[in-house]
């Protein structure tokens, strides 16, 4: 893998396509996806981030909603053997050491979540353990909706440059 400055000048050169389809993997909705290809070329990472943060700030539900339908369930692995299956197996990895007492509370959370929300609990899980992770679901269960969808939309965004940072380095 080269430089950082390398991976961006790959990046910046890729067509237009080929570049929304990587960031497809960073965050699963078409029209930031060729927001942040369109800006290109960028200077720097730092740029390209910049980009990317604002537009994810203006995400319409739905386009939250549609990127939660990419997302696995915190503590049901993806099997896929795309970039973002493997970036979700490794983000989720707190969860690997986990007993069955805690799977079975993390199953039990993420469908009383779902059934409150009507949506996936997601939560940005890298470098977190299974416990904390089962309390941040305990946590946010008692959010009113609106609160709710607030705090979705930042997990999102700070997975999203998490991500946008790993494609890019």
């Amino acid at each position: 893998m080269g430089t950082v400055s390398t991976v961006l000048d790959e990046f910046n050169r890729r067509p237009a396509g080929q570049a929304e389809q990587a960031l497809l993997a960073c965050c699963a909705v078409p029209d930031w996806a060729r927001t942040v290809a369109g800006g290109r070329p960028y200077p720097d990472v730092a740029a390209v981030v910049a980009v990317a943060d604002a537009a994810l700030r203006r995400l319409t539900w739905s386009e939250v909603a549609q990127a939660l339908a990419a997302h696995p369930r915190i503590g049901e692995r993806p099997a896929g053997t795309g970039r973002e299956s493997d970036w979700s197996r490794r983000e989720q990895s707190g969860v690997d050491g986990a007993d069955q007492d805690t799977r079975a509370a993390l199953d039990r959370a993420n469908r009383e979540y779902e059934q409150r929300f009507g949506h996936l609990f997601l939560v940005f899980a890298d470098g977190r353990t299974d416990l904390e992770l089962l309390a941040a679901a305990r946590r946010r269960l008692g959010n009113d909706p609106g609160t709710e969808r607030e705090v979705v939309r930042d997990e999102l965004r700070q997975i999203a440059l998490l991500r946008l940072r790993r494609l890019l380095s």
